[in-house]
């Protein structure tokens, strides 16, 4: 049976007294440890936020990773910085990431194989735009993007990683995936691991990345293959961010 997790990206948003606050409010109202839960927060507040998150059943994690692992590389951050932090996830992929940073199929495998050098879980985005999609594409793009990652560290590496599943058309758009529009990439994304271990398909937590909130969260949750979220705008305000949670 594989256990549920939800994690909220913070994104580039709060100060750190917000942050405090909201990470406060996210413990504060856990009660019973049914499913996993982890914040990616802006780098600048994980120092803080990891003392707060200590002896707690909130889990934190980074929104990117670096490529290498030192050097000469301005304004990145390595995974052995963030270990330092006890962060046990890191977003690598994420759409924004490749649509903004100009981040590549073969650079997100390379953070991937850095995050899970310091042991820090690497959540591997994934997922088609809007004229991909409509130009049946989905599936293509989700195979290029998970072989990279699998001809790099391969499918082995999958047994320590978490898979977000992130329509970018219903990102930031006011669209939604139907239950049933997710629910079918999210069963192809596992067939397709499961071609290649089905041991590590059966296990591998996958999660739903596209504008999921507290009204459409647990007709998602309740797919087969839908094993938590990717949390964006709903993780910045802890009742919403709990409700999600909570829907699992």
């Amino acid at each position: 049976m594989r256990r549920s997790l939800v994690v909220g990206n913070w994104k580039m948003n709060g100060t750190l007294a917000s942050a405090e606050s909201l990470a406060k409010g996210i413990i504060a109202g856990l009660g019973e440890n049914n499913a996993d839960i982890a914040i990616c927060v802006p780098y600048v507040h994980l120092p803080r936020v990891s003392e707060l998150v200590k002896g707690s059943f909130l889990a934190l994690g980074a929104q990117n990773v670096a490529d290498k692992a030192s050097g000469a590389y301005t304004g990145e951050i390595s995974a052995a910085m963030l270990s330092e932090f006890e962060c046990k996830y890191a977003l690598v992929g994420h759409s924004e990431r490749r649509s903004y940073y100009g981040d590549t199929d073969e650079s997100v495998a390379a953070r991937f194989c850095q995050a899970q050098e310091h042991n820090i879980i690497p959540v591997l985005c994934v997922g088609e735009t809007l004229e991909q999609r409509e130009q049946d594409q989905t599936f293509a793009v989700i195979n290029a993007q998970l072989d990279a990652v699998i001809n790099l560290a391969g499918i082995a590496a999958f047994s320590a990683a978490v898979i977000a599943y992130e329509p970018v058309w219903a990102i930031g758009t006011g669209k939604t995936a139907t239950d049933e529009q997710a629910q079918e990439v999210h069963h192809y994304i596992r067939q397709y691991v499961a071609a290649k271990d089905q041991v590590i398909a059966d296990k591998i937590q996958i999660l739903y990345g596209g504008s999921a909130k507290p009204d459409n969260a647990k007709g998602l949750f309740a797919m087969p293959d839908i094993d938590g979220g990717l949390i964006g705008g709903a993780s910045l305000d802890a009742e919403s961010f709990l409700k999600i949670y909570q829907s699992i």
